[in-house]
């Protein structure tokens, strides 16, 4: 009977040092987790790309911003005239400058709008490029330096796991590599 006694201690001594030995296990294993964060606010400020796909669309768009500032001077200009001649002009020549101002104010606000939805249309087709090449890269530094876990948003980010400058850098090498980058 002393036997048993014995085993039933060497099987609970086993099991006891089985748990605390996989609580280790697993205390080691959480200190190994390779945890970083990365700031997509910056990435589209900073990256070479982001500035890229920022003059590339001033340049797209630059001269339908100056017909509509055209056109706007040209709505001031008309009330300024219509105001300025008062009561010297004829009701129904007053009528007919008025009939036409509000037709190109209607005009011009017709085309002011068509302008900022194609604008943040394209506004967005480019930034959503470049955080598609952010997030290749992302995932390139994540697979070579073994991380399990990268962060995009995050409340807190200790500046020691913040990657942001090591993504700016690969973000531009990338690009000056593939020559997609217009410094």
């Amino acid at each position: 009977m002393g036997t048993g006694k014995h085993s039933k201690h060497m099987a609970l001594a086993l099991a006891l040092s089985m748990v605390l030995g996989l609580g280790t296990a697993m205390s080691a294993s959480a200190q190994e987790a390779r945890i970083a964060a990365v700031n997509s606010d910056r990435i589209l400020r900073e990256s070479a790309a982001a500035k890229a796909a920022q003059s590339k669309l001033e340049q797209e768009f630059s001269k339908r911003d100056k017909a509509l500032q055209d056109m706007a001077q040209r709505l001031k200009s008309m009330s300024d005239n219509i105001d300025k001649s008062g009561t010297s002009l004829a009701p129904s020549d007053r009528a007919a400058r008025q009939r036409d101002l509000a037709q190109l104010d209607a005009d011009f606000q017709r085309k002011q709008r068509e302008f900022r939805e194609d604008l943040n249309q394209r506004r967005n087709e480019e930034l959503a490029a470049v955080l598609d090449r952010a997030n290749k890269v992302i995932k390139q530094i994540a697979e070579q330096q073994h991380y399990d876990l990268i962060v995009q948003e995050a409340v807190y980010v200790s500046p020691r796991i913040d990657i942001t400058d090591q993504v700016l850098k690969a973000l531009a090498a990338s690009s000056a590599g593939t020559g997609s980058s217009s410094n």
